[in-house]
């Protein structure tokens, strides 16, 4: 993973700070969604040593895009993947790297 890439919610709040002094006005939610598909993105790109497939927000959901645009897996969440990484982001990582599995063990 990158540093660039917050992990907890500390680090949100850092990334939040950062861009507002910048003049970037940026929520804390805006912040971890982007957080939430750059994690993601970076697992798939680890798994296949190489960026392949896409990860974009559809609805409430994380799906997985292939390289001739079909829909190849998911992640999405009971309540909210912004609020499962507000709770728990570590658990959050742990089930995205799951679903990483899944996509890349299913091709």
């Amino acid at each position: 993973m990158s540093i660039e890439i917050p992990t907890n919610m500390e680090e949100v709040a850092m990334k939040v700070a950062q861009q507002q002094v910048r003049g970037n006005n940026i929520t804390v939610d805006q912040v971890i969604q982007t957080a939430i598909q750059e994690t993601m993105q970076a697992l798939l790109d680890n798994a296949f040593d190489g960026h392949y497939d896409e990860v974009k927000w559809q609805d409430q959901s994380l799906v997985v895009i292939d390289f001739m645009g079909e829909l190849v897996g998911q992640a999405t969440s009971e309540t909210s993947l912004v609020d499962e990484f507000k709770s728990n982001a570590d658990q959050l990582t742990d089930r995205l790297a799951q679903a990483t599995e899944q996509i890349v063990g299913g091709r």
